[in-house]
């Protein structure tokens, strides 16, 4: 019974090993140094104002967060699609719960505020 579940222990050991390497190695093996030509602006030519380490806005994060979630979301629409026909009623009953609570979901951050771009 245990032996069947070998290969994914295998296979938990050489994501936990890739892991650290890639998180070690890099830059172990790269290394830094500063240059003149490295400060230099890439392919666009301008020479920037500001820092690119500058801070965002909360709202951005927020916003890209909510955009991540619905599109998700919506990925699991079109496997509901594809076999709809096998599901009948029960399968667009289903759909129907799923996107109330997307609707609701989104009625409640909009009049929370999140969707206001605001300062």
């Amino acid at each position: 019974m245990l032996s069947d579940y070998f290969p994914l222990l295998i296979f938990l050991a050489a994501v936990f090993v890739f892991g650290l390497i890639a998180l070690f190695f890099p830059p172990w093996l790269a290394g830094h140094r500063d240059s003149a030509a490295k400060d230099l602006p890439y392919e666009s030519g301008i020479v920037p104002r500001s820092g690119a380490r500058r801070k965002f806005a909360v709202s951005f994060y927020l916003t890209a967060m909510l955009f991540i979630i619905f599109d998700i979301e919506a990925i699991f629409i079109y496997p509901w699609a594809v076999i709809l026909k096998g599901l009948r009623w029960f399968g667009v009953a289903e759909m129907a719960v799923f996107a109330a609570i997307l609707l609701v979901a989104l009625i409640y951050v909009w009049r929370k505020g999140a969707l206001e771009w605001g300062n």
